[in-house]
């Protein structure tokens, strides 16, 4: 069976966050996106403490869609440096599973 991952970013504007999750779904990239609710971030960035208010966006993928996937969002992304980790998924349910693979394969242009 094809791996499954989770792979996040953030960003600190809701609708570029619903732009780069819209997004990758319409382009089969990820088979479903999440929006968490906005979150204080506090982080230090070029030797300042910095502050601010981010969405964190979690797209449900394969590991052979992950590549483009991130290369995708980095491309819109708009930050010098975001945040882009992958979680293994290690389980969960078959059906599941399987329409992520099924939603993320890509289709030959008709």
């Amino acid at each position: 069976m094809t791996e499954i991952v989770i792979a996040q970013t953030t960003i600190d504007d809701e609708e570029r966050a619903n732009a780069l999750a819209r997004g990758a779904v319409q382009n089969r990239l990820a088979a479903c996106a999440h929006i968490d609710p906005p979150f204080t971030a506090v982080y230090r960035w070029k030797g300042a403490l910095e502050t601010a208010q981010e969405w964190r966006i979690s797209y449900k993928t394969t590991t052979d869609r992950l590549p483009e996937l991130a290369a995708w969002v980095a491309e819109r992304h708009g930050y010098e440096v975001p945040e882009w980790i992958t979680l293994p998924v290690t389980g969960g349910s078959e059906a599941y599973l399987s329409w992520v693979a099924e939603e993320t394969a890509p289709h030959a242009a008709g």
